[in-house]
């Protein structure tokens, strides 16, 4: 079943730069399609000098729906919104806008997806260990969601360890009772270890930690998306850890998306079977 693009169509745009590695149009879209939902999510590359210019645009089109927000423009975002969530104001990123009443609203969808994908595979945060290496846009959400979920300790890594501690500022003003670390990023003994960097984008990007320290009974999450095991992935695997997916992240917060656009909600599983991801 094929979109019926015409005049009622709603529109979400999918912003980040570059757009090679998308994969929301490939679930969202189909999902769509079968749904007889009238709605199309369209790819929109945009580098960051022209980014609060298209911001300010996509306000003014009545069939806007919704924007969705990748790299490179998770934190930048946030200043160009009128409202934001608790929950972009602890990440200090935002991934999801909508238009209310000629506001720009702004919510972050990435640490729940990613905090979904690991209670679907029996890994219960409460009390663990986690390393987040990256604290950008995306190592944010995911950093917030785990204190939400109960992580007792959390190691943060960046190569920008301004932002590190920032993000370390933030989680204790909110949580605290969460014991942070910020600036090592050795696995060993961690029950949690996430790459939250561009690291696997690229062929011959540098894995994100000394794998040589990881431990079997780690679970490994990815947020790259460009393959559906990058080199950091296959070497966890080989080490013997349980391992997610950058897309188990994508397709975990899908319904959450949906539901904050007004848009009819389904569950991740749904999403899987109409899916057409390609790599």
């Amino acid at each position: 079943m094929s979109l019926n693009i015409n005049g009622h169509t709603r529109l979400l745009a999918h912003i980040g730069y570059p757009t090679h590695s998308f994969k929301a149009p490939l679930i969202y879209n189909p999902y769509f399609a079968q749904a007889h939902i009238n709605a199309v999510v369209v790819p929109m590359g945009c580098r960051p000098d022209h980014f609060a210019a298209l911001m300010q645009s996509l306000r003014h089109l009545d069939n806007f729906a919704g924007a969705l927000i990748t790299m490179p423009h998770k934190v930048s975002v946030v200043a160009l919104l009128d409202r934001v969530t608790p929950t972009v104001e602890v990440a200090g990123a935002c991934n999801a806008v909508k238009v209310v009443d000629g506001c720009l609203v702004g919510d972050m969808f990435d640490g729940e997806g990613f905090v979904r994908g690991l209670r679907h595979k029996d890994f219960v945060p409460a009390g663990k260990r986690a390393l987040v290496v990256g604290s950008g846009g995306v190592g944010s959400a995911i950093a917030a969601s785990l204190a939400a979920a109960g992580v007792a300790e959390l190691h943060l890594f960046d190569v920008n360890a301004v932002a590190a501690q920032a993000l370390a500022t933030r989680l204790n003003q909110h949580y605290p009772d969460l014991r942070t670390v910020v600036g090592q990023r050795d696995p060993a003994a961690m029950d949690l270890v996430v790459n939250a960097t561009p690291l696997g984008m690229n062929a011959g990007d540098p894995l994100p930690i000394d794998m040589h320290r990881l431990q079997a009974h780690t679970l490994v999450g990815e947020v790259v998306m460009r393959a559906e095991s990058t080199a950091f992935l296959t070497e966890a695997r080989a080490r013997g850890c349980q391992v997610q997916v950058g897309v188990d992240m994508l397709f975990e917060q899908i319904p959450a998306y949906l539901e904050f656009f007004n848009l009819p909600s389904t569950s991740a599983d749904e999403l899987r079977r109409h899916a057409r991801i390609a790599y």
